[in-house]
């Protein structure tokens, strides 16, 4: 059945309707998971929906969400084969491979990269969605200062640090904080 394909076992871009790659994986698992063999069953082996979390406010509150490391797309392991490849367009939200008709495949290094990446950032909330502007107030949540309002002076996004004025009995004082040490007010 899959003498067009490659026997051999690599990983593929699945394009998705942005937002929708969750349930496109879904969508895959639940046909791996029929009894009954189906091309996508026998020839499809992982599927991945590349995630970081990240640390973003709303309203007053920081909170982390989880959301697509690359939105719109679905890395697939699989034996590829035409039929394969009609049989995958044709699930909800699916809008085709990256390289349309002729998928290639991802190399070794490059799938190896994704997924290193992708491990790394689900380790912590290292990613801030937070948008920080000079000039603008902000209240202390962390450290010895907690609870005063301190003044951007600069912001260090590469360290994800700011450097405030704080006005510490009548007097300013600087101060580089974490971002996470923040929030507006």
């Amino acid at each position: 059945m899959n003498q067009e394909g490659n026997n051999e076992k690599r990983f593929y871009v699945l394009r998705a309707i942005s937002g929708k790659e969750k349930k496109v994986k879904e969508a895959i698992e639940y046909e791996m998971s029929l009894s009954e063999p189906s091309l996508i069953s026998q020839y499809v082996y992982r599927v991945v929906v590349p995630t970081e979390k990240v640390m973003t406010q709303r309203k007053t509150k920081k909170v982390i969400i989880e959301r697509p490391y690359l939105p719109g797309y679905v890395l697939i392991e699989c034996q590829m084969s035409k039929q394969l490849v009609n049989a995958l367009r044709d699930l909800p939200d699916v809008l085709g491979f990256l390289g349309n008709d002729k998928p290639g495949a991802l190399s070794p290094s490059e799938v190896e990269k994704l997924l290193h990446e992708v491990d790394s950032t689900n380790e912590g909330p290292d990613v801030v969605d937070v948008q920080f502007v000079i000039g603008e107030s902000v209240k202390i949540i962390d450290g010895a200062f907690v609870g005063f309002s301190a003044t951007i002076e600069e912001i260090l996004s590469d360290k994800k640090k700011l450097k405030v004025m704080v006005k510490i009995f009548g007097r300013k004082t600087p101060l580089e904080l974490g971002y996470a040490q923040v929030e507006k007010e």
